[in-house]
């Protein structure tokens, strides 16, 4: 039994018209320009903006550190200028302060605070400097 052939002029004729459906419009070619010179400064924007909440998160951590630092040190020493030192080595600018500190085997709880700088380009302007506080407690070791 012969196979029927299927096609011809008519099936040729299809094909180029379905290739010339997927081809753009003229009036269409620049529209997914547009469109990313409209989304990319937003997105970059969010981008900048993910950054800095990184930044203030890492000032974060960086005062839970400087804080057992600075409580480390008033565990052996009632100077303050030894334990704001001690605070400051790691973390220029940052404040701290012996809350209580009692005898021997007592708590000393020290609380440090640090003004988080927001001066990214784009971002730093439209967002408040941001103050991060942390605080730790030790016992104290010597008199």
């Amino acid at each position: 039994m012969p196979i029927p052939l299927t096609g011809g002029r008519n099936a040729r004729q299809r094909a180029r018209s379905d290739h010339r459906m997927s081809e753009p419009r003229t009036s269409e070619r620049g529209q997914a320009t547009v469109e990313l010179a409209l989304v990319l400064p937003i997105v970059l924007a969010l981008l900048v903006l993910v950054f800095q909440v990184a930044l203030v998160a890492r000032d974060e951590i960086l005062v839970v550190h400087v804080a057992r630092d600075a409580a480390r040190e008033a565990t052996v020493t009632r100077d303050p200028g030894r334990i704001a030192t001690a605070a400051t080595r790691n973390l220029p600018g940052a404040t701290v302060r012996v809350v209580r500190r009692g005898g021997v085997g007592a708590p000393v709880e020290v609380e440090v605070s640090y003004v988080s700088r927001t001066d990214l380009p784009l971002i730093g302007a439209l967002l408040p400097d941001i103050t991060v506080h942390g605080g730790s407690v030790m016992r104290v070791e010597r008199p």
